[in-house]
């Protein structure tokens, strides 16, 4: 089984029921292919570095993904006809770092670290 990291970018007037809706439709596409999904982060609503399709933001959805090439391939083929979407990007990687979270706040940080 491949590992992949895979970001889906939302347009920035989805509401957070629409979020969890696309984070929903695209695990059971996920596991209806036989893949997994390892873990799920939602990155929250970030600035764009350009204009997209005349949005300045994005909510950003982040999976982490075991499977095959198919799974990918599917998942690709419903976000490029869906039109909440922005933007998609797959990366294979060699190992998922599951500890980090990279767009967690601040104050959640601070509380992990004071608990350890």
């Amino acid at each position: 089984m491949n590992l992949y990291e895979h970001t889906i970018i939302a347009k920035q007037d989805t509401s957070p029921s629409e979020i969890k809706q696309l984070t929903e439709k695209y695990s059971k596409i996920v596991e209806k292919n036989e893949g997994e999904i390892v873990k799920t982060e939602n990155w929250g609503l970030l600035n764009l570095s350009y204009l997209i399709k005349k949005n300045k933001k994005g909510s950003y959805i982040h999976f982490k993904i075991k499977g095959n090439g198919t799974v990918i391939d599917e998942l690709e083929k419903n976000e490029s006809i869906d039109k909440k979407l922005l933007r998609y990007l797959t990366i294979r990687v060699k190992k998922f770092d599951l500890d980090t979270e990279y767009f967690a706040r601040k104050e959640d940080n601070d509380k992990k670290e004071s608990n350890t």
